[in-house]
């Protein structure tokens, strides 16, 4: 529903990476008063490489993470910069940065920075203030308005600082927690375990026999780095019906092999595998994804984390019991996050300012049952819950808000992308077959109105 009401909240956005930054944009633009913590120095969430990593659990087994980034110093863009920008701002080559289709990872920090700096949503920004406890200031009625109590601490302030808010946006990411499996030994094996995020550079694997568990991009990325370093490199995946282009980096570097998920560790540095075969290592790196985590929220239970799932949500955004006072924007995986994330943050300022309003607490409890079970129908495990891989979906959701559809050629290249990377894993970022479609993206009211010069 729509209505001409314009009321103005006050605001808390938690995290300034790609979601936050954008939903401070929109809450902003909706005329909401905007306060945003961010416990790094700098925006950019994720894509701020911090590079110091000696300090940090190897495991990430403690609730405490040092260190949010989880990107690697050689990390490029697994998508091309055509397709990852906001849909008002262009992720185009600027003068004097790194001009790949597939840039470093310092290039889209830069893209952020320059978002943050064109709109000025700078000044908004706490910077090094760490959320420490958001709770309901009164216990919630479905209809009536609820108010957060936030208390944050800056980096340098003996103590912290209680505040009352009308709304909490959660923007934290989640490629910060690792995820790990469940090995039979691991607690014995006595050699040096850690999670892909504290992996930072090859040079101290040098000549290390070294096991890679999970067979994910980042997986596949460390594995390719380290064939110049390592004595060997033992690749475990869930199956070994790899992809073609995996298949033919194995078959170009004689120190990288393939093995299928690990059965148990042993003292001795012993890694068996299922098939029976074994090796023995000196490290094994899991690159076995991230969980979601938000240990500063106290909902009452209202929203709770389960195997990865987090909810209920609806539409990945919303808490019914709790919203639209609660809300979370970049849950979803496996999509393209930008252009998504405004969406989002479109649909929560616009139900902040009375434009729009929810559906009945039933009827998103009810949604969110359907979604479930058609997940369970489709034999998606609960853990891949928000991986949703669908364009339809991006679609349909922009239509709660009448956010425009992802353009057609946006699609085009995402999925030649990912064929490309499917036969050519180690030479897609470099050599593609997609020019006709970036015609089109460059005719695009997305990029049209930036001249020809541009590009």
């Amino acid at each position: 529903m729509v209505s001409e009401r314009n009321l103005s909240k006050n605001v808390c956005i938690i995290g300034a990476g790609p979601s936050g930054l954008v939903a401070t944009r929109e809450l902003r633009k909706e005329g909401h008063n905007v306060v945003v913590f961010e416990q790094n120095h700098e925006v950019g969430g994720q894509w701020l490489y911090q590079p110091k990593v000696e300090h940090e659990d190897p495991l990430g087994s403690s609730n405490v993470l040092n260190v949010h980034s989880s990107i690697y110093a050689s990390l490029r863009l697994t998508s091309p910069r055509e397709i990852m920008g906001f849909t008002d701002f262009p992720f185009v080559v600027k003068k004097g940065r790194d001009p790949r289709r597939f840039p470093g990872h310092k290039e889209l920090l830069l893209y952020l920075q320059d978002f943050c700096e064109y709109f000025g949503l700078r000044e908004m920004i706490r910077f090094n203030t760490t959320v420490e406890y958001v709770g309901m200031l009164d216990y919630p009625e479905f209809g009536k308005d609820l108010r957060w109590v936030v208390k944050s601490k800056e980096k340098e302030a003996k103590e912290g600082v209680e505040e009352v808010f009308d709304a909490v946006v959660v923007a934290t990411g989640h490629y910060s927690q690792p995820r790990l499996p469940n090995i039979r030994g691991m607690d014995a094996w006595r050699r040096k375990q850690m999670h892909s995020h504290i992996y930072r550079v090859p040079e101290p694997f040098r000549n290390e026999v070294v096991v890679v568990v999970g067979n994910s991009l980042s997986g596949q990325d460390i594995g390719m780095e380290l064939v110049d370093v390592a004595k060997e490199i033992h690749l475990s995946a869930k199956s070994l019906d790899v992809s073609e282009g995996l298949t033919k980096v194995i078959s170009k570097h004689q120190n990288l092999h393939i093995h299928p998920q690990i059965d148990s560790l042993h003292e001795d540095g012993r890694v068996l595998f299922v098939d029976g075969t074994s090796i023995v290592a000196d490290t094994i790196i899991y690159c076995t994804g991230y969980s979601y985590s938000f240990p500063f929220l106290d909902t009452k239970g209202m929203v709770v984390v389960d195997d990865d799932r987090v909810g209920p949500l609806y539409e990945h955004t919303f808490p019914p019991s709790l919203a639209p006072s609660l809300s979370f924007v970049g849950i979803p995986r496996k999509l393209i996050g930008f252009p998504f994330f405004e969406s989002q943050a479109k649909w929560i300022a616009q139900l902040l300012s009375g434009k729009r309003t929810l559906p009945s607490w039933d009827e998103m409890m009810q949604s969110i049952k359907e979604f479930y079970r058609s997940r369970e129908v489709d034999g998606i495990p609960k853990h891949n819950t928000h991986d949703l891989a669908n364009f339809e979906y991006c679609d349909k959701y922009a239509d709660y808000i009448g956010f425009p559809h992802l353009e057609e050629w946006r699609k085009e290249l995402c999925i030649s992308v990912l064929r490309n990377a499917d036969i050519n894993l180690d030479t897609y970022r470099d050599s593609y077959d997609d020019s006709e479609m970036l015609q089109q993206a460059y005719q695009s009211p997305h990029f049209a109105h930036l001249g020809p010069e541009t590009f």
